[in-house]
């Protein structure tokens, strides 16, 4: 019997280039029908058009959630894939993995690399972010003494990997302070650039912070550092179907993204992008034999991992892009502003993320004075259900982190800006 005859006979087809047309997708393509042509900052306020997309996810109505930043919900669509994946896996675990599914990664590969126009030989399949980033920070070969440049707002993970790499090889990891919101891109660049020396071999930037969502000039800082013969790492955490670009735009040596952010994706997935030229010096984190030494593939060389929640990564691909990229970044701009105007000019507020399209999207940071940011996250919990994330920087600042999503409603923002409006009138 065929995969597509076995399939047919247990009554559903899993895979997401067969499986009939999903209800929760139903609804994203109905409300296309009606925004077509629209231009995208027109739809950005159709609260028509964004309940439907609001519908097509499995939420809570007495909780929101504005914290997409750690991990967001999957749509329908991705979680049914899920359940189906774990059924078949579960009928033959051993069979069905290796002869149905396995296979079905390859076309993942190529499904995530067209959100960011990659090739899909320069595209490993991960769990996360760190995972993606250790990759490159434990795998590249570096000697006693080479620096690597970084920033205070880099993820702690990420720091943690080039300090354990400072005590046992004795490179040397330079961390670069900045302003939020900064005076400009020029002065990101600056910063960066002024502490890069000969001794210099890789640069490890943000796409966007995960502290208030700042935007890096990665494309500039990328050209210089490659015109010097500086290996970029990118951080990209937050970025992947955040908001439209390339990875040619970026012009990095290695890229890493978590997928359970803002492709909505199961929750332990990841990807990592490598320029071929460069996929041959690095080590993978676990062995991979010699002859997959120029294959992406090695980086993915982790053993037996639960393949169901890989191969559902096509069907989150699919929500996204029905949606489309600009189109979703429109409406995440204005959700992050609707709530930035409401609190704006209230007293003790400050705003930590610049409004520049060029320097933010959905994410937002805030502090209340008088009010630690431990405090108000908890307090917004406790007394309006709301979820944020504090964020802290060590001897640095501290603040919440607010960040809607395609299923945010208006009137949840506008719930966090009453909220605000409360405690900052006392």
């Amino acid at each position: 019997m065929d995969r597509r005859a076995f399939m047919m006979a247990c009554g559903s087809v899993p895979f997401a280039i067969d499986h009939p047309f999903d209800h929760a997708l139903a609804l994203v393509r109905d409300a296309n029908v009606a925004v077509d042509g629209v231009a995208p900052e027109l739809v950005a306020d159709d609260e028509s058009y964004w309940l439907r997309i609001r519908q097509a996810f499995s939420l809570d109505a007495n909780h929101v959630n504005l914290n997409s930043g750690s991990v967001s919900p999957a749509p329908r669509v991705v979680s049914d894939a899920m359940a189906r994946y774990w059924t078949l896996t579960n009928m033959s675990p051993s069979y069905y993995v290796d002869e149905l599914l396995y296979p079905e990664v390859e076309l993942v590969r190529r499904r995530v690399a067209s959100v960011i126009e990659a090739d899909p030989e320069t595209i490993a399949l991960t769990r996360n972010t760190s995972e993606s980033l250790q990759i490159a920070q434990m795998g590249l070969p570096l000697s006693r003494g080479d620096e690597i440049v970084s920033t205070t707002q880099d993820y702690p993970r990420m720091i943690t990997a080039w300090q354990q790499r400072e005590r046992r090889d004795g490179v040397v990891l330079k961390l670069v302070k900045f302003p939020v919101p900064p005076g400009s891109m020029d002065d990101l660049y600056d910063r960066v650039m002024s502490a890069v020396t000969s001794r210099t071999k890789v640069i490890h930037i943000c796409h966007i912070t995960y502290t208030t969502g700042q935007i890096f000039p990665v494309q500039r800082i990328c050209a210089e550092a490659r015109r010097r013969g500086i290996t970029t790492i990118v951080d990209g955490g937050h970025s992947f179907a955040h908001f439209p670009f390339t990875i040619a735009e970026l012009g990095c040596d290695v890229y890493g993204s978590s997928l359970h952010k803002w492709l909505c994706a199961p929750v332990g997935n990841g990807v990592l992008y490598v320029r071929k030229e460069l996929i041959p010096r690095i080590w993978p984190l676990l062995a991979a034999p010699a002859t997959q030494d120029a294959d992406i593939r090695k980086f993915e060389a982790i053993g037996t991992y639960p393949v169901a929640l890989r191969v559902a990564l096509s069907d989150a691909v699919t929500f996204h892009q029905e949606i489309g990229a600009v189109r979703k970044a429109a409406r995440l701009r204005f959700l992050r502003d609707r709530w930035m105007d409401a609190v704006v000019n209230l007293p003790g507020v400050e705003l930590l993320t610049p409004r520049d399209p060029a320097q933010s999207c959905a994410i937002g940071a805030m502090r209340l004075r008088g009010m630690g940011a431990q405090m108000l996250t908890e307090t917004l919990q406790k007394r309006w259900g709301i979820h944020v994330r504090p964020r802290f920087v060590d001897g640095e600042f501290e603040c919440i982190r607010v960040t809607p999503n395609v299923f945010t409603s208006l009137d949840e923002v506008d719930l966090f800006a009453e909220a605000i409006r409360t405690l900052a009138r006392g």
